[in-house]
């Protein structure tokens, strides 16, 4: 039996013709699938909650349809975020469609919740570093050891399948990859690492793998400060 665990949201077509998002519950003590008895327990969200978001669209836009009470829907992609997308508001969904890939700009946090929003789900996206160093790439926060904050079974925020990589496809510099300073969170798959591997010989005077050792910079892939942090599959590397 898992302790807890929320299963990811998905789109799909409801009852009546229409696109939603199905958000699942989180589960206690859970064992087997969770639709054996009937559909998994959670709750629908119409498309029209959210921002339908491409990569030709501005962290700027994103980061003004989140202030405006929207969930974000990311379409496949890379998109470049030179300023966080900061999530305030309870229950807000980020899903991303094809592993969308926000990519920080200019020493940009991509991700950032705040501490006093609840229910969170980040899910199906990828975080990639970008050249200049980001001091966080994903930074879940929180007040830490928060003595006054109750238990709760549903997780703070949660994370399914959630990638953060430093290097790959280009330079990539972060000082912390994932960062959480807050109670209750639930990590459900996320590979968080700092790429060993790359294109060969993509900057001058340097050549083979010590090229990525040397430019390619990941001083911590992880750090938890919160209390109750859980995590059912749970990579961090080089």
């Amino acid at each position: 039996r898992t302790p807890i665990s929320r299963e990811k949201p998905y789109l799909h077509i409801g009852a009546t013709g229409a696109w939603q998002v199905r958000v699942p519950a989180a589960q206690a003590d859970s064992r087997g699938i969770s639709w054996a008895d009937g559909p998994t327990a959670g709750r629908d969200l119409p498309l029209s909650s959210f921002h339908v978001a491409t990569p030709a669209q501005s962290a700027s836009v994103l980061a003004k349809a989140l202030d405006r009470g929207k969930n974000l829907l990311l379409t496949p992609g890379v998109y470049d975020v030179d300023r966080s997308l900061v999530i305030r508001r309870d229950d807000t969904v980020v899903l991303g469609l094809g592993h969308a890939t926000l990519t920080a700009v200019g020493g940009a946090t991509p991700v950032v919740v705040r501490h006093q929003a609840e229910g969170i789900v980040l899910a199906g996206i990828t975080v990639d570093a970008g050249t200049e160093l980001s001091p966080n790439l994903v930074h879940i926060q929180g007040q830490p050891g928060n003595k006054q904050k109750p238990r709760t079974t549903t997780p703070s925020t949660t994370l399914n399948d959630v990638y953060i990589r430093v290097g790959g496809p280009h330079i990539g510099r972060a000082d912390t990859s994932l960062r959480i300073d807050a109670d209750d969170v639930l990590i459900d798959h996320a590979w968080v690492w700092r790429a060993d591997h790359g294109v060969e010989g993509f900057t001058e005077g340097v050549a083979g793998d010590t090229d990525r050792w040397r430019t390619n910079i990941g001083r911590q892939g992880l750090v938890v400060d919160g209390d109750r942090v859980s995590a059912t599959g749970l990579f961090v590397e080089h």
